[in-house]
């Protein structure tokens, strides 16, 4: 059994192992003890990356993830959680399957834990439930490297800011449109494009209802 310290530098090890084996550069800040463990370069942009150790339940059907941080005051222990001004990707390394797993700030959604399923629910529930398999670190580096590149051409030819928060157009793969089709939607309810890209060519695009009345009411150009 190891303790908390050489489960943290293990995750930490093992990560750093996974992005090189991806072709992922890796940096790693000066100072300990800050919000984020590593960095990752990923199309040009810096992302800050926070390493966790997820455990397999007794039945081997969800890997748990904390999400939350501790340190000491002087009014004694303080717990918080991860924010995306805090940090951008979240790599969990499962010591009891020896994988590492890797999902954007957003998946967290202020949670203080997650559960990632290492198989779908036998009533067939695709909502609200987050596959491991979805999330392995190749393939996460395939759609994170899709999403930032579909940014990147909506932005235009200049890479935007290292850690953009509420692009104008928010970019990403068919299969994680799919798999959270819900937030997505309330997303674009809320006022911001989705495009969904298929193999990394735009595929649709998601915008408000009230765009579509406006645009629908706007004088024909001459």
């Amino acid at each position: 059994m190891f303790d908390t310290n050489r489960k943290g530098a293990l995750a930490e090890a093992k990560i750093v192992a996974a992005a090189i084996e991806a072709g992922v550069p890796v940096l790693k800040p000066v100072a300990e003890h800050g919000r984020y463990d590593l960095a990752f370069e990923i199309c040009g942009q810096i992302l800050r990356v926070q390493c966790k150790w997820g455990c397999c339940d007794a039945g081997r059907a969800v890997i748990k993830v904390n999400l939350e941080s501790s340190f000491l005051t002087p009014r004694g222990y303080v717990r918080s959680g991860y924010t995306a001004d805090e940090i951008d990707l979240l790599a969990i390394y499962c010591g009891d399957l020896d994988r590492c797993y890797l999902l954007p700030i957003e998946r967290l959604d202020g949670r203080r834990a997650i559960n990632l399923r290492l198989s779908s629910p036998k009533n067939g529930q695709r909502a609200c439930i987050t596959l491991a398999a979805h999330l392995e670190f190749p393939g996460a580096v395939a759609q994170l490297e899709e999403r930032l590149n579909g940014i990147q051409e909506a932005g235009g030819s200049s890479p935007p800011s290292s850690t953009p928060s509420g692009p104008a157009v928010l970019a990403l793969g068919a299969h994680e449109f799919r798999n959270r089709f819900g937030y997505y939607l309330e997303r674009a309810a809320a006022g911001q494009e989705v495009q969904v890209t298929r193999r990394g060519k735009p595929y649709a695009r998601l915008l408000p209802a009230a765009s579509e009345q406006r645009r629908a009411r706007a004088p024909a150009p001459p």
